[in-house]
């Protein structure tokens, strides 16, 4: 099963990076997350309660980008992604976070892909 539901073109700012001097105002992140989980539960209820409020989410993943500092992206996606997966029904989530045009117009982005760890069978 592949369903997914994905929050695309989050613009947030926040104060990260590794440089001298990013921190000291706040600079515009690109957030792109998408998550695999059952959505047949929603899809015969038509209730949000049997899904991932993907407003909720965004409201997060924002909070997390303009409230937090880190010297990293990955540190930042890794705490995207740890949001996402508090939601036991997301199985894994992908996130990716933008810093627009840093280098001469070039715009780094990191990925991460997470996901539940599976639970094998007991011996």
């Amino acid at each position: 099963m592949s369903d997914r539901i994905e929050l695309r073109d989050i613009r947030a700012w926040g104060r990260h990076g590794a440089d001298p001097g990013e921190k000291e105002r706040p600079q515009p992140f690109d957030l792109d997350v998408a998550l695999e989980l059952d959505l047949s539960a929603a899809e015969r209820s038509d209730a949000l309660a049997d899904t991932v409020d993907y407003a909720a989410l965004h409201r997060g993943i924002v909070a997390i980008v303009e409230t937090r500092s880190y010297d990293l992206l990955e540190r930042l996606a890794a705490e995207i992604a740890a949001l996402a997966l508090a939601d036991r029904r997301v199985r894994n989530v992908r996130v990716a976070v933008a810093k627009p045009r840093l280098l001469n117009g070039a715009t780094p982005v990191v990925t991460l892909e997470r996901g539940r760890p599976s639970v094998g069978p007991q011996r």
